[in-house]
């Protein structure tokens, strides 16, 4: 049988089981509806919309994870960066990657000082239990993101696990047990519960399906290529001093290059380097012209492949 839970008759009494596990927030900082996400975000340039933001909304409140997926650089990696800027509070960040193990995600016993604290206790008279019990505590372990994020003292942090989909699939085992209780156990030291449940916010490019037990402890999310309006408000909050003019042209045609069935789109992140690069050679109301597109193409398109088609389908008609 399952774990009971208790019957509450107080109203005061309810709410404080529904918000046990929820984030423990820097003194000051209330957010009580979506819109607090949404005005909190653009204050540090990030333009969300109601869906995304009520989503963080509700992982914060309900202290659930957050899992973000999408095309690559569309602003995933950005929410966990803005959150914890929001937030006022600390971002750990872990990067995934092929062959990510427990020693560089959790924890790792310092073996070199282990080995020095065992020499110098040579001689010293104590009992074996007595040696391991002092070479396996606090002062021996290194301390990695997924361990950093439940260890916080004063508030919650913001775990940012970047790019899940690409760690191997027996890595999101390790994730389990911190996703659904947010503890950690450690063989020579026992279980550690976080003392304030971390705001964790997971990203995916969807290289590989994610496990169906991780997304079940999520909130999930799918992160879709802006519309021209909310992309020119994007670019316009990240380049404040780009020009209407060339604002409203470069993200134009990138809207049209997504039409063209790439092998990898422009993202947004491709639409601001672009336009930064426009403006760092003077571009300003003057109208695009194919050979300076052509000249800045490599920030836009990421293989020869996708220049090569951008160049047949016409750049002169895609700038209008």
């Amino acid at each position: 049988m399952g774990r009971r839970l208790p019957v509450v008759t107080d109203h005061t009494a309810f709410v404080r089981i529904l918000n046990m596990a929820a984030p423990t927030l820097q003194p000051g900082t209330l957010i009580n509806e979506a819109g607090d996400v949404i005005r909190g975000f653009e204050h540090q340039g990030y333009i969300t919309d109601p869906a995304l933001a009520t989503v963080i909304f509700l992982g914060i409140k309900l202290g659930k994870p957050v899992l973000l997926e999408g095309h690559a650089g569309l602003g995933k990696t950005e929410v966990g960066k803005v959150l914890a800027a929001f937030l006022g509070t600390r971002l750990i960040r872990l990067q995934c990657y092929e062959g990510l193990d427990v020693n560089s995600a959790v924890y790792e016993w310092n073996y070199q000082k282990q080995l020095l604290a065992i020499k110098i206790e040579e001689g010293t008279g104590q009992s074996v239990e007595e040696k391991e019990k002092h070479i396996f505590s606090r002062d021996f372990l290194l301390e990695r993101p997924l361990l950093q994020a439940i260890q916080a003292q004063d508030a919650s942090p913001v775990l940012l696990v970047d790019e899940v989909d690409r760690a191997d699939e027996a890595f999101e085992a390790f994730l389990l047990e911190l996703l659904s209780d947010f503890q950690i156990s450690i063989p020579e030291m026992g279980t550690i519960k976080a003392r304030h449940v971390p705001c964790v916010v997971l990203t995916s490019n969807r290289s590989r399906e994610l496990s169906d037990a991780l997304k079940r402890r999520c909130l999930y999310h799918w992160i879709e290529y802006p519309s021209l309006e909310k992309e020119l408000k994007i670019v316009a909050a990240r380049l404040p001093g780009i020009a209407e003019e060339l604002n409203r042209q470069a993200v134009s045609f990138v809207h049209a290059l997504r039409n063209l069935a790439l092998n990898k789109s422009p993202g947004v992140a491709e639409t601001l380097d672009w336009a930064q690069a426009l403006m760092s050679l003077g571009m300003g109301k003057d109208k695009l012209d194919a050979a300076l597109v052509e000249a800045t193409l490599g920030c836009l398109a990421k293989s020869a492949e996708d220049s090569a088609k951008i160049k047949r389908a016409g750049i002169e008609q895609m700038i209008g």
